[in-house]
């Protein structure tokens, strides 16, 4: 099991390819989006487009983590990024994340790339579990990540101080013997789509 090869993964509406540094100045657009400030980023956080230049020129040198582009098959433009990382090569077991642009929403390009992702984590590296968090009130991302079979395991309440209030965390892992049943593939009624609030 091993993060160096980077893979092209390529569904019916993304390919999923390696990062370089061209695609920094992309990103930079996509992280003034107030959604992906919102909900991807610590207030304090403070971001340069030579950093990003930097970090993702690297992200292929990276031996125990996974981060590709998430583009748009049709046109080629970057829209966001999936990233399996804070391997356990023990536990067989990563963290999940990404973030997608405004360009990206709504045409179900995150959900297939969260598929292709995770789906090669699974059947290609041999991962037991993956496992994500996400603040509560990222409908958008939380019915995602249930249509692709990630389940909900614990809320934290109120862990985070975001935007002037109180912000639950929601932990949610799927495991291989799901991934297997499912294939990232999961039929989420409505009403599902918002974990329950505890306390």
């Amino acid at each position: 099991m091993s993060f160096s090869d980077k893979p092209v993964l390529t569904g019916v509406r993304t390919v999923l390819r390696p990062f370089t540094e061209a695609d920094a100045e992309a990103i930079w657009e996509i992280l003034g989006d107030p959604e992906v400030i919102r909900f991807t980023f610590d207030p304090s956080t403070e971001l340069t487009l030579p950093g990003l230049r930097s970090w993702y020129g690297s992200r292929s040198e990276q031996p125990d983590r996974l981060d590709l582009a998430v583009t748009d098959r049709d046109t080629g433009e970057v829209v966001g990024e999936v990233v399996l990382n804070e391997w356990d090569p023990h536990a067989r077991s990563c963290n999940f994340r990404t973030l997608i642009g405004p360009r990206g929403r709504g045409r179900g390009l995150g959900t297939e790339a969260t598929r292709l992702i995770v789906g090669h984590g699974f059947e290609q590296l041999g991962l037991h579990r993956v496992q994500l968090e996400a603040y509560g009130d990222n409908h958008r991302a939380l019915r995602v990540y249930q249509k692709v079979g990630f389940v909900v395991e614990g809320v934290r309440r109120e862990s985070a101080w975001r935007e002037g209030q109180w912000v639950d965390e929601v932990v949610m892992a799927v495991l291989d013997r799901e991934w297997a049943a499912h294939r990232g593939h999961v039929e989420v009624p409505r009403d599902r789509a918002r974990p329950p609030r505890t306390g």
